[in-house]
């Protein structure tokens, strides 16, 4: 692109070719056009794909959060125990898990976007669906079809991120973070009322969503078609890294299932909680997005400093601090100060977007940060999967919830250790090289 700067060249063009693409957005290659076309439209194609990126994210959490306010409803009609319940809350994670792995290789063959257009039609098609469900299989089979959905957009956007927004991975993780904690509040917030507005009980509050997912699909469909991304774009030396090597990796793996178990519990049970400590069905569902709420700004400025330092540690020590204080009030008094403790749970349960951040700065590369991506989340939710089944039968088997939000508090205490060592300011690629370099030759 430099020798659009020869005096040659700027006899031909009206501008020098580097300015045709601004430096923040995606990398594509705009046709030859009169005027400032091309500038026009490659602000076009950037202003498209951070929408879509938004918009994929509102999608990414109603799934789950929906259900939750509505959860006794869902168990009433359907016949569910508490462990089968608990079960359903600790579906995303084993979701997350199984077709987090298949992401990075689906990337390779039909391109990044491809996958994540095909999740937003996943998510869609499985809102849909589970809404007419008969029984309980049939709603936790179509579930996991939305959840799939989700699973390979949860490792890809950031992916994405990074391979089409080099320059600002923090922002567009914000981004990304700010949306996902938004989708995940307004699915809290709006659907019990939604539902006794429109008086169709629980399957119209939860297939209403699709509506959004519908929306998504259409900007990735239009993202898809106005990239025309190739696959196997990824280095065959970052494909090749031998990741389980790296202890920063694990780290991360660690720090993201332990702060997911809580994060899904938390969606899955705080509903409840406040539930039976004599708070409204409705007001509970208005705690939970509060929950949410105060991740939605935490979620855009967090990623943006944690990019700006060299090590995260502060910040991990800082929401892990704020989750050991909730836990402890909604175990001891949940009606005491319950949007004092909803909040600091929202605080807490901002570690999603640290992990993320962290994610994309502890590999060089996109297809790094792909390989990352896939082993931290989908370790990760592996994890996490016991953690919803385990609370739901403590909840059952004692009828408190003193026993099960001990447990969690007590589970932030190596979600610190964790944290602490994946916040270190290292990338994968320095920590495996002498191991890659081989392979990469």
């Amino acid at each position: 692109m430099s020798t659009a700067d020869s005096p040659a060249d700027a006899r031909t063009a009206p501008r020098p070719a580097a300015r045709t693409e601004p430096a923040a957005g995606p990398r594509t290659e705009p046709p030859a056009g009169p005027g400032h076309r091309p500038e026009r439209r490659a602000r076009f194609l950037t202003v498209l794909f951070a929408v879509a990126v938004a918009v994929a994210a509102l999608n990414l959490r109603p799934v789950v959060t929906s259900l939750g306010p509505l959860l006794e409803r869902v168990r009433e009609d359907l016949g569910m125990s508490a462990t089968l319940a608990g079960l359903l809350t600790a579906l995303p994670s084993l979701c997350f898990a199984a077709f987090g792995f298949a992401a990075p290789v689906l990337a390779r063959r039909i391109g990044p976007i491809a996958v994540v257009t095909a999740g937003m039609g996943a998510i869609t098609l499985g809102l849909v669906a589970r809404s007419f469900a008969g029984g309980t299989a049939v709603f936790l089979l179509l579930t996991a079809v939305s959840l799939a959905g989700v699973a390979v957009a949860n490792v890809l956007i950031p992916v994405v991120i990074k391979r089409y927004f080099p320059g600002q991975v923090g922002p567009m993780i914000g981004l990304y973070s700010m949306a996902l904690s938004a989708g995940t509040a307004l699915a809290a917030a709006v659907t019990v009322p939604l539902t006794s507005a429109m008086g169709g009980g629980w399957r119209l509050g939860l297939g209403i969503w699709a509506v959004a997912g519908a929306i998504a699909l259409v900007l990735w469909l239009a993202t898809l078609l106005t990239h025309r991304e190739k696959a196997g774009g990824h280095s065959r030396s970052a494909e090749r890294l031998p990741i389980t090597r790296s202890r920063t990796a694990w780290a991360l793996a660690g720090f993201f299932g332990l702060q997911a178990t809580g994060a899904y519990v938390t969606m899955g049970w705080m509903p409840k909680i406040f539930q039976d400590a004599g708070i409204s069905e409705g007001t509970s569902g208005v705690l939970l997005a509060v929950t949410m709420v105060v991740g939605v700004p935490v979620s855009f400025v967090l990623p943006n400093w944690a990019a700006r330092r060299g090590d995260q540690r502060i910040f991990v020590v800082v929401l892990a601090a704020c989750g050991i204080a909730g836990y402890s009030g909604l175990a001891l008094a949940p009606a005491g100060a319950p949007w004092l403790w909803a909040a600091l749970m929202g605080l807490s349960n901002c570690a999603f977007p640290l992990v993320l951040t962290m994610i994309g700065l502890r590999a060089r590369s996109a297809g790094g940060v792909a390989q990352l991506s896939a082993f931290a989340q989908g370790i990760g939710y592996l994890i996490s999967i016991p953690g919803p089944i385990l609370i739901g039968s403590l909840y059952q088997a004692t009828g408190e919830w003193y026993l099960p939000m001990g447990l969690l508090a007590l589970l932030l205490v190596p979600q610190m250790a964790l944290g602490l060592r994946a916040a270190l300011p290292r990338t994968i690629e320095d920590e495996v090289g002498r191991a890659a370099a081989p392979a990469a030759r």
